[in-house]
């Protein structure tokens, strides 16, 4: 069982890693170019893997970041100034 686990981890954390790479926005990415991270977390792994979430993406961003309180758009039509406006 531990056999088939293993690298069924590796995997999948690999492929966490590429997909956070690649929705990372240009800017949010840190250290080395987003082409360059790709290339690291695919070829050495995990290590690449997990440079690329200590060192590579912004702190607060992509899939597990804590990134604060999300802003709270208006919740139904007498909340949203626009439409208080319009009336």
């Amino acid at each position: 069982m531990l056999r088939i686990l293993i690298p069924v981890l590796l995997i999948a954390f690999t492929v966490f890693c590429l997909v956070d790479v690649a929705k990372t926005e240009d800017d949010r990415v840190r250290n080395l170019p987003k082409l360059l991270w790709l290339a690291l977390v695919l070829l050495f792994t995990p290590l690449g893997g997990i440079a690329w979430l200590v060192a590579g993406r912004e702190r607060g961003s992509g899939a597990l970041g804590r990134g604060g309180p999300r802003p709270r758009g208006p919740l139904g039509p007498d909340d949203d100034p626009d439409f208080l406006r319009g009336i």
